[in-house]
């Protein structure tokens, strides 16, 4: 299949499947006589596999670390899992950083009156580099 097959059959876009081949995690697909890239089942089934990791958040760089261990027969699941741990603690790191954000703006947010009057919480709190974490 082509590009744009491939595109409509995992759910990417065309940049995207060209970006994940320029990451290298796509190996080279083979090519047409006129040169358009041709996608197998196993292309697809990378893609999907891409795909499906990035929604969890994996980084390129970390796809690439379980598309090898994928590509590995002899490999061990407790690296899998010991990248996922990996993930798992920058995700919750991520939602605890993202609490705090919105306890803040939720702050400042009730401060304001939200009236005709110029005095702003919101506003203040901003200009004060926002070091009132609420």
């Amino acid at each position: 299949m082509n590009i744009g097959q491939a595109s409509k059959s995992t759910q990417l876009s065309v940049k995207q499947i060209r970006d994940y081949e320029k990451a290298g995690l796509l190996i080279n697909p083979s090519r047409s006589e006129a040169g358009y890239r041709i996608y197998n089942s196993n292309d697809i089934a990378r893609l999907k596999f891409i795909a499906k990791a990035r929604s969890v958040g994996f980084s390129l760089a970390q796809i690439g670390e379980l598309l090898a261990l994928q590509d590995n027969p002899h490999r061990k699941s407790c690296e899998v899992k010991s990248l996922t741990g990996v993930h798992i603690e920058f995700l919750t790191q991520k939602i605890e950083e993202l609490t705090q954000m919105k306890a803040t703006l939720q702050a400042w947010s009730d401060a304001c009156t939200g009236d005709n009057a110029p005095d702003c919480p919101i506003l203040k709190g901003l200009a004060e580099g926002g070091e009132d974490k609420g």
